[in-house]
């Protein structure tokens, strides 16, 4: 059951909140073993937490849409008085003393939490099988990745383990599992959900957004998490907005970009399922153009070389301390991401701004970008390389092609299923708008989804 439908129920009184927490519970019992989406189950506290929702709503005093709705959260945020392990041996006991910002207000608005979610080792890695917990599986095909680094999160919502759930997004980690489970990730603009609780893995490129099962949820959830927050020093003023505001508007009129230089090397039943959903934007009345983008190459290298040095800077102390606790993988990396020069990231810095204005140009002239979230299937777990075609290339790097550029610019990117591969597994498009456009990205990823539903 999506968030909304939950949501409805328990407000009709059709379901109570302790119900829902219990068949989430008996379901993640049954299937967990299977996807390992969780690192913990919050069976005890959810119970109790379901126990003063129902109270609450019996009484009247409903909190609004989240409220007695078992939420998932990836295990990269705090949450107070359970263990958050950031995948890692290292932390595999550490229980933080304080919620995360976004956990707090998910809290505030009624919502449980049910469980914290599976990820690559500190988040560090696209394919989501690098984790002390063992990988996460794709339930569509438990042999395959979820992608990562959100992974767990994202099968948590596909496998109906969680109504919802919270994810991060560095280089797409909330948009490359989700395109990979068929649920919806949104990565919002940077510093319009609060950071603030969350280990660190790129100071400048970290995101945290709202992960669903259809794309009005996830703009319900991103209503509760978006904000400004004092503690995040990343975080944006802004006023205050409803992001559901321009749901079921269509999209005639509405301008869509596709540029080129996202289209190369794509696997073809990928191109073919997006083509296609582009296609469904024509018939809705969309105008779709052909456009260029500026700047992608740099951009994809300046992201590269930011996560590198941010992230050897989070795990200096790590590396040193406990070098010999990490997967080798991610030891690999981060030893690697040493090696980059700090006039090198003092120069991409520098030309953040123009990069930044370069690439926003397009917006200009196109309401949002549609490109495939990935541009490959999902690969067998512990797989490294990629034929895509003639071209092969490392699945990690396939896997952050198309997503980690806009982790530099800061862009809102959407996240949305378009169909499956002959093999049954999801496909996904992403829609990228201009900064502080959800709210259009929201309405046009909707109109696909009700033309297709």
């Amino acid at each position: 059951m999506n968030l909304l439908t939950l949501s409805r129920s328990i407000r009709e009184k059709k379901m109570s909140p302790v119900e829902a927490v219990q068949q989430t519970l008996q379901r993640i019992e049954k299937e967990n073993p299977v996807c390992n989406a969780y690192i913990t189950v919050c069976a005890e506290e959810a119970m109790a937490a379901a126990v003063q929702a129902e109270q609450e709503i019996m009484a009247g005093n409903n909190r609004g849409p989240l409220h007695g709705v078992p939420v998932a959260v990836k295990d990269l945020i705090f949450t107070k008085g359970i263990r958050t392990t950031m995948g890692s041996k290292v932390y595999e006991r550490f229980v933080p003393d304080r919620d995360a910002t976004v956990v707090r207000k998910l809290k505030q608005a009624g919502a449980i939490v049910i469980g914290k979610t599976n990820t690559h080792e500190f988040a560090y890695g696209p394919i989501g099988d690098r984790s002390h917990f063992g990988p996460t599986r794709n339930p569509y095909n438990p042999e395959k990745i979820t992608g990562g680094s959100s992974g767990g999160s994202a099968a948590a919502v596909a496998a109906h383990l969680a109504a919802a759930a919270l994810g991060t997004d560095t280089g797409g980690s909330i948009r490359i599992p989700s395109a990979a489970c068929g649920i919806v990730g949104m990565k919002p603009t940077f510093g319009l959900v609060s950071k603030a609780g969350v280990f660190d893995l790129a100071y400048t490129l970290d995101h945290v957004g709202p992960m669903t099962k259809t794309v009005k949820d996830n703009a319900v959830l991103l209503n509760v998490l978006a904000g400004y927050d004092e503690a995040d020093p990343h975080s944006l003023p802004q006023v205050r907005e409803d992001y559901t505001r321009f749901i079921g508007e269509g999209v005639r009129g509405i301008v869509i970009g596709v540029p080129e230089v996202y289209y190369r090397h794509v696997d073809k039943e990928v191109e073919a399922a997006v083509r296609r959903a582009i296609d469904v934007y024509r018939s809705l009345g969309a105008e779709v153009r052909e456009v260029e983008v500026r700047g992608f190459a740099a951009l994809s290298e300046a992201q590269r070389i930011t996560i590198q040095a941010e992230a050897y800077a989070v795990h200096e102390r790590t590396v040193a301390e406990h070098g010999a606790d990490l997967d080798p993988e991610v030891l690999e990396r981060l030893l690697a991401s040493r090696e980059v020069p700090g006039y090198r990231y003092v120069q991409v810095q520098h030309r953040r701004k123009q990069l930044t204005r370069q690439f926003n140009e397009v917006f200009d002239d196109v309401d949002a970008l549609l490109t495939p979230t990935i541009p490959i299937l999902q690969t067998d777990i512990n797989q490294r390389e990629v034929a895509i075609g003639a071209y092969t290339e490392g699945v990690r790097q396939a896997l952050l092609r198309l997503t980690a550029p806009t982790n530099f610019t800061g862009n809102p990117c959407l996240s949305v299923p378009c169909g499956f591969s002959d093999s049954g597994l999801p496909i996904g498009f992403q829609l990228i708008g201009k900064h502080g456009d959800e709210a259009r990205l929201y309405q046009i990823g909707h109109a696909y989804e009700q033309a297709v539903s």
